[in-house]
């Protein structure tokens, strides 16, 4: 079998963690080149993995012939000119959520992929989840009745981080809602099917400034078939916790910790009768490794010359509604 050829932009904790093993992992995909931004940790990192090759610019290995594809997990605000070197290189880019830190880098580059004929895909790794796709189908079926308020929220200690960018505005571009939010946000779209979000409010504390972003965020918002929606996300909680929610004229669906792979979860429906709850039940859905499945999805998509599942229109709408949400 053909594999696609993979290196990895940014390899820090997160990715040795959570990337590299699931490329690894994959049948249509392998690992051959990482990049830090310091040669000498990056040689110990292939040396420790046994990846074939390293570099401590993106330029150089991007323009390795030895790389089909590129997973970018640096922070946010090299986002968008990591995806640029790479499309221009005539590399496929896989690129860590958000996107981008702005609407118009976010724009330019699925502009810059396209012109340059390669694939692109924003890690919304959730949409491959069998939880959030048994969720879809319960919507879909109609028996819940039509959704009238959908609510998410995702919380955890952002002092336990490794990531210690994530509260530097210039690097982040936002605090959780960017990091995480944005994860309850497109799960949300996808389950309900529908694309647009038509108006926006959004609640931060403390304020945004030149150097700092929020740590606690409530946006709420209405998507164009009327349906309204909330997204609470936090940096200051003792725990990490996420929770998915779907209200309809005839009942609600639910799940806690909707958001992790590898791990059982139980979706929870209930049915109302005459305003009184009439029937709970609980389906137990395992969630198998999600990067494994976005990463096998892109590398076929490369291989069949198909269009991602993530398409980059829903990733600009989302990158539109961070951009609405932190300008209210």
């Amino acid at each position: 079998m053909k594999k696609i050829r993979y290196g990895i932009i940014g390899f820090g904790n997160f990715a040795e963690r959570a990337i590299m093993p699931a490329i690894r992992s994959v049948q249509n995909s392998e690992l051959v080149a990482i990049q830090k931004r310091n040669l000498e940790n990056a040689k110990n990192k292939a040396v420790e993995h046994s990846i074939p090759f390293y570099f401590d610019s993106v330029e150089a290995l991007v323009n390795s012939k030895e790389v089909d594809a590129v997973f970018i997990v640096s922070a946010n605000s090299q986002h968008h000119r990591e995806t640029l070197l790479a499309a221009r290189a005539k590399k496929h880019v896989i690129v860590e959520k958000p996107m981008a830190i702005n609407f118009l880098q976010a724009k330019e580059m699925i502009e810059v992929c396209e012109l340059n004929n390669v694939k692109f895909m924003t890690g919304h790794m959730l949409r491959f989840s069998p939880l959030l796709r048994r969720m879809k189908e319960i919507v879909d079926s109609g028996l819940i009745g039509k959704i009238s308020f959908a609510q998410s929220h995702f919380v955890y200690d952002a002092q336990l981080s490794q990531r210690k960018w994530v509260l530097d505005k210039k690097n982040a571009g936002g605090g959780p809602l960017f990091d995480i939010g944005i994860h309850c946000l497109d799960s949300m779209r996808f389950v309900l099917n529908d694309d647009n979000v038509v108006k926006v409010n959004n609640l931060m504390n403390p304020q945004h400034t030149e150097t700092g972003v929020e740590k606690t965020s409530l946006l709420t918002f209405q998507f164009s078939k009327g349906t309204i929606g909330s997204v609470y996300t936090s940096y200051e909680t003792s725990y990490r916790q996420s929770f998915i929610e779907f209200f309809g004229t005839k009942g609600s669906i639910s799940a806690f910790y909707f958001t992790p792979s590898n791990t059982p979860t139980t979706l929870e429906i209930k049915m109302g009768k005459d305003g009184l709850v009439d029937t709970v039940n609980h389906e137990e859905i395992s969630v198998p490794n999600l990067y494994e499945l976005e990463i096998s999805h892109f590398s076929d998509c490369i291989l069949n010359d198909t269009n991602p599942l993530v398409d980059s229109k829903s990733s600009l709408h989302n990158q539109h509604i961070l951009e609405l949400a932190i300008n209210t």
